[in-house]
C-alpha cells in the first residue's frame, strides 16, 4: 500500500487532462461512465470533515482504497493503471480546482477563460485556443467556483453572483454565475508569473528596443512619475515589476493594489492590499483609504497597481507631495485616452474644482505615460513613452519620445515593424541630471 501511495501522489503531481475534461492524451483510460460511479460513491462515504484533517498523503492512500474497493464491488472494467487515474482525478477534484489544476500548473499558460462547463480557453504566448478540457456539468464548475472564493473567506450565490478573488500562488480571479452570467458559471483567471522580468529581458523578447528599455531604466532609478496605460492583458503589471527593478534598495516602497500581483525585489517594501467586504460582514478598504494611510507610513515612493476611481486624486496628491518616483497603472487605449480618463477619475473624487485646476495636478505630477499592448500577433509590445510637457489652451501636451511602427508582415504571422526614437529633448532632463545620469540620455538621443 505505501508504494501505490508513493506512486499515486507523484502521479498527481503531474500536470494533467482529465478524462471528464475529453482529453485526447493516450495515457487517459477511463470512460466517462465509470468515473461517475466511482466519484459518487465516493462522495457520498467519504466525510468532508474527516477528509480535511488527513494530509495529502492520507488521502490519496484513502481514495485509492476506496476505488479499488468500489470497482470491485460495481464490477467496473478498470485495471489498475485506470483504477490510480481514477483516484488522481478524484483527489484533484478534492484538493485541487478539477480540470483547472493542470493548467494552473503549466507554465506556458498566460491566461484561463471558462465560459460555461463546457468550454475552457487558455492563452499562450498570447494567443487565445479552446481546450479540450471541460467540467462534467455545471454543478461541477459552480462547486469549483464555489471552493476558489470560500478559500479567501469570500461566497458566490445568487445573492452574491460577482467575486473577484486571489488563489493561493497569486492568480488573480473573476467569477460571475448565473442570474447574471446566461452562459453559465464563467470563471477568468489571470496567472501569476514565476518569473521575474527586467527591462532588458522584456527588450530581448521585443517588446521594446534597447534604447528604449535604457531610457526607462534611467528614468525609474531618477524617480520620474510613470504610469502604464493599456488594455486588458497587455502586460501593464509585468512592466511595471520590470520598472521597479531600478528602484534603490535604501528606498521604503509602498504598494497598493486589489490583488497583490507585484513581486518587488527590494529589501524595504510594504504592501497592502484592499479588502471587500466579506462572508463575516468585515468593513470594505478601499484603495483610496490605503492611499491615504499610506501617506502616514513615510514612504519614498508609493506604488498603485492600478487606479480606476476615485483613489486617482489621491494618486495625484502623492506625486506632487514629495513622493517622486511613485507608479501606477491605468486601463486606456492610448496615452491621450489615459489622459482623458485620468481626468473624469479626478473630476469623480473632486467635482467641486474647475477643470483646469485638475489638469495643472496632472501637469505637475506625471513626467511619463508609457502605453502597451497586446498586438495582433499576440506579442506585447510599448507602442509608446509620452511626456507631459505643459498644458496649452485646455489641453495637457504630450510630447512623444519612442514609438512603435508596425510597417507589415513576416511569413510566421509576426508584425513586422520598428521602434522609434523622435529625438525631442525631454523636458524631464532636469530631475536626470539631478541623479547624474544625463550624459546616458544625450548618447540615446545622439545615437538616434
Amino acid at each position: 500500500m505505501f508504494g501505490q501511495k508513493k506512486q499515486l501522489v507523484n502521479a498527481q503531481q503531474q500536470p494533467q487532462d482529465s478524462v471528464i475534461a475529453g482529453s485526447e492524451q493516450p495515457q487517459n483510460i477511463v470512460d466517462e461512465a465509470s468515473y461517475d460511479i466511482v466519484r459518487n460513491h465516493i462522495f457520498t462515504t467519504i466525510e468532508a470533515g474527516v477528509a480535511t484533517k488527513l494530509s495529502a498523503e492520507q488521502l490519496a492512500e484513502r481514495i485509492l482504497e476506496a476505488v479499488t474497493s468500489i470497482a470491485n464491488q460495481q464490477r467496473l472494467p478498470l485495471n489498475y493503471q485506470a483504477q490510480q487515474q481514477v483516484a488522481e482525478l478524484i483527489l484533484a477534484d478534492m484538493l485541487g480546482l478539477g480540470p483547472l489544476q493542470g493548467l494552473l500548473e503549466d507554465e506556458s499558460v498566460n491566461d484561463v477563460l471558462i465560459n460555461g462547463y463546457q468550454q475552457i480557453y487558455v492563452e499562450r504566448e498570447g494567443k487565445l485556443s479552446l481546450s479540450s478540457l471541460k467540467f462534467r456539468d455545471e454543478n461541477h464548475l459552480l462547486h469549483v467556483a464555489r471552493r476558489i472564493a470560500s478559500s479567501i473567506g469570500r461566497r458566490v450565490d445568487e445573492t452574491n453572483p460577482m467575486v473577484d478573488a486571489r488563489l493561493a500562488d497569486g492568480s488573480r480571479v473573476n467569477i460571475i454565475i448565473p442570474p447574471l452570467s446566461l452562459s453559465g458559471t464563467c470563471i477568468s483567471i489571470r496567472k501569476f508569473s514565476k518569473q521575474s522580468l527586467g527591462l532588458s529581458d522584456l527588450a530581448d523578447s521585443g517588446s521594446l528596443s534597447a534604447e528604449m528599455a535604457t531610457f526607462l531604466e534611467v528614468a525609474s532609478h531618477c524617480r520620474l512619475n510613470i504610469l502604464v496605460s493599456g488594455g486588458t492583458g497587455a502586460g501593464k503589471t509585468t512592466l511595471l515589476n520590470a520598472l521597479s527593478q531600478q528602484i534603490d534598495n535604501n528606498e521604503r516602497v509602498i504598494t497598493i493594489e486589489d490583488a497583490a500581483e507585484l513581486r518587488l525585489q527590494q529589501s524595504h517594501v510594504v504592501t497592502l492590499e484592499s479588502r471587500p467586504k466579506s462572508i463575516e460582514a468585515t468593513a470594505e478598504v478601499s484603495l483610496r483609504q490605503l492611499l491615504k494611510n499610506a501617506l502616514r507610513m513615510r514612504p519614498d515612493r508609493i506604488i498603485v497597481g492600478e487606479v480606476r476611481g476615485n483613489e486617482a486624486f489621491d494618486m495625484m496628491q502623492a506625486m506632487n507631495t514629495g513622493h517622486d518616483g511613485s507608479m501606477s497603472t491605468l486601463h486606456a487605449n492610448s496615452a491621450v485616452d489615459a489622459l482623458v480618463r485620468l481626468e473624469n477619475m479626478l473630476l469623480m473624487a473632486q467635482s467641486n474644482l474647475p477643470a483646469v485646476a485638475l489638469k495643472r495636478q496632472i501637469n505637475a505630477a506625471i513626467d511619463l505615460i508609457v502605453h502597451v499592448e497586446r498586438m495582433r500577433d499576440g506579442v506585447r509590445r510599448i507602442v509608446s513613452i509620452d511626456e507631459i510637457v505643459g498644458i496649452e489652451g485646455d489641453q495637457i501636451q504630450l510630447h512623444p519620445l519612442f514609438s512603435y511602427q508596425a510597417q507589415g508582415e513576416l511569413h510566421n504571422g509576426k508584425l513586422n515593424g520598428r521602434y522609434i526614437s523622435h529625438q525631442h529633448l525631454p523636458r524631464c532632463l532636469d530631475k536626470i541630471r539631478y541623479f547624474g545620469l544625463e550624459h546616458v540620455v544625450m548618447k540615446l538621443l545622439e545615437a538616434a
